[in-house]
């Protein structure tokens, strides 16, 4: 099972040397998933000096705690993390975009629910229209029944008056015949009976020819009356059409106003465009300084690749060849002041230590030689298997490789420890031997010294390395800048795009509401067209009716000035003929 672990050494001598252990700090579950290990739990290592003290590496543990395979962590761990950042990323992209659908999902409920408010706000308006509509066409068939009612009796009226005209008419002529009677008559005292029944026959045919206009009165009122009412009921028309009227006025101020103030966002949103466009200019700018960084941090390391391999040639060559070394930095004054007897013993130390390592190289060198045959020996087996067996060897093929690479890898440090260790205990020898008095041997006069070399190459690498780093740290802030800004850059933009989208809606609000308004004013203007004839006609028949009023007061008082001649008539009647029975009839 596949560890995460920190070496932790003991103290154990002047170089350093000691006990090795791993502490286990997480465990591999699954490829993506890692279990903290509980507690304090410690794995002793016997090739620990091959790492430094708090080194992080990644080791294979078996059942028992045996270790099986090592190597350090960085890489991996560099690999995890990526991965992660990447898994994190893709999180919050999947959240920002679902919270943007919920958005989205939820101003377009608000917008339908806006909208279905207003389709029944103006379903409403349209069935009250139409009401009204209906309404003031009743009040028109009855107006022009009430017309027909009017103008039938103003014919009958004026039947009336010309009846009556000619009752006058005939009254004065009967008057007069009866004044030229009363004249011929004044020589006599008294009218015969012939005369007298015939001048009675005649008073009381004037008096029942005389037309009564009460009745016709009453009908001209009740007339009045219902004019009354169709003019109440119009003046109500009239109120509601001054009421919308106003509300299309207030509408009309709405949509001024909103119109006005979408024109002064529009101005302010272009100003805010024109200042997002300049800030997008200056983060091209700096982009372009930043690739310019990075292409200088690219040369750099690829120099520094380039000193790292010639590094590591050169380490191949001592490792190839005997007669090249590579010499470490050792503190010859302090060995110098140490008593020989010290001396040969760190000396004995040094030789055990190396002793033990080099068998465990040789163990390790062992295990990749056995390693290579056996994949050897699986390359082998693909070549003749069948089809089907080809998928299981490809696999174990596979994972032999990958271990295989992992303990090369493992030994290419260890090996270069052990040659270290060798150069170091021959420089310990050497003034062992000079303290002793002996000489070394001629052979050792022909190797070469690489150290000097090596330490003027890491020097160079070490300064390379620290201007990398500072420019990997300027640029590190240049990309946190560039990054700040484009998160700015990203959110004024995306605010832009919602003022626009918002924009767009208060201009479609806008001419919804125009419609709305211009319907209004329709209304209105239709309203008003419908109820002006009505007007004019109800003032029209009821000035008629007022006229034919006037008419019947003046023929009223026609027909008591005749009922009052009769009366005259009569006693003018009675005197000149004495006749008590036919006065009294």
């Amino acid at each position: 099972m596949l560890y995460l672990a920190e070496v932790q050494k003991r103290s154990g001598g002047l170089l350093g040397g000691g006990r090795a252990e791993l502490r286990l700090l997480a465990c591999q579950r699954s490829e993506q998933s890692w279990t903290a290990v509980p507690g304090e739990e410690l794995v002793p290592l016997d090739e620990g000096n091959n790492y430094s003290a708090g080194a992080l590496v990644l080791v294979d543990l078996t059942a028992n705690k045996q270790v099986q395979r090592i190597q350090e962590a960085g890489r991996p761990l560099v690999s995890i993390l990526q991965n992660f950042s990447r898994l994190q990323e893709k999180f919050k992209t999947q959240e920002e975009e679902i919270e943007q659908w919920k958005q989205s999902l939820t101003y377009q409920s608000q917008e339908l629910n806006r909208r279905e408010m207003e389709m029944e706000t103006r379903r409403e308006q349209l069935q009250q229209m139409e009401d009204d509509f209906e309404q003031l066409e009743q009040q028109r068939q009855e107006l022009d029944t009430t017309r027909e009612e009017v103008v039938r009796q103003r014919d009958e009226i004026d039947r009336n008056r010309q009846e009556l005209e000619g009752a006058w008419n005939h009254l004065r002529g009967e008057m007069q015949r009866l004044e030229e009677r009363q004249t011929e008559l004044q020589s006599a005292a008294v009218l015969d009976d012939q005369q007298a029944h015939a001048i009675q026959e005649l008073l009381n045919r004037l008096s029942t020819s005389a037309t009564p206009t009460q009745a016709l009165q009453d009908q001209v009122n009740q007339s009045l009356e219902i004019f009354a009412q169709h003019q109440s009921l119009l003046n109500h028309h009239w109120q509601n059409l001054e009421q919308q009227r106003s509300t299309a006025q207030q509408l009309q101020a709405e949509v001024d106003r909103l119109a006005s103030d979408i024109q002064q966002r529009w101005h302010e949103w272009h100003q805010a465009q024109d200042s997002l466009e300049q800030a997008r200019a200056e983060l091209r700018v700096q982009q372009n300084a930043l690739n310019l960084k990075q292409e200088y941090g690219r040369m750099l390391g690829m120099q520094l690749q380039s000193h790292e391999d010639l590094h590591q040639q050169l380490y191949r060559l001592a490792d190839q060849s005997d007669k090249v070394t590579i010499s470490q930095h050792v503190d010859v004054q302090a060995l110098e002041k140490m008593s020989i007897e010290d001396l040969q013993r760190l000396v004995q130390d040094l030789e055990r230590d190396l002793e033990k390592l080099s068998s465990f190289v040789e163990s390790q060198e062992e295990e990749l030689r056995l390693k290579q045959q056996e994949i050897d020996v699986l390359q082998a087996r693909l070549q003749a298997a069948a089809e089907y067996d080809r998928l299981n060897l490809e696999n174990e093929l596979a994972d032999e490789q990958d271990g295989y690479q992992m303990l090369n890898e493992t030994l290419v440090g260890q090996r270069r420890n052990l040659r270290e260790r060798d150069g170091v205990l021959n420089q310990y020898r050497s003034i062992l031997r000079r303290r002793q008095g002996q000489t070394d041997g001629a052979g050792s006069e022909s190797n070469i010294d690489l150290g000097p070399v090596m330490g003027q190459i890491d020097t160079q690498r070490q300064h390379q390395a620290e201007e990398l780093r500072k420019l990997e740290s300027q640029i590190e802030q240049m990309q946190s800048a560039i990054q700040q800004a484009q998160g700015l850059i990203n959110n004024q933009a995306t605010e832009q795009e919602n003022k626009r989208n918002t924009l767009k809606q208060q201009e479609q609000t806008l001419l919804d509401r125009r419609v709305t308004t211009a319907e209004t004013w329709g209304k209105v203007n239709l309203y008003q067209e419908m109820l002006q004839p009505v007007q004019d006609g109800v003032d029209s028949a009821r000035q008629r009716l007022e006229a034919i009023a006037g008419t019947l007061s003046q023929a009223q008082e026609s027909e008591h000035g005749l009922a009052q001649a009769i009366a005259e008539l009569r006693q003018i009647f009675v005197g000149l003929t004495n006749v008590p029975e036919l006065a009294a009839s």
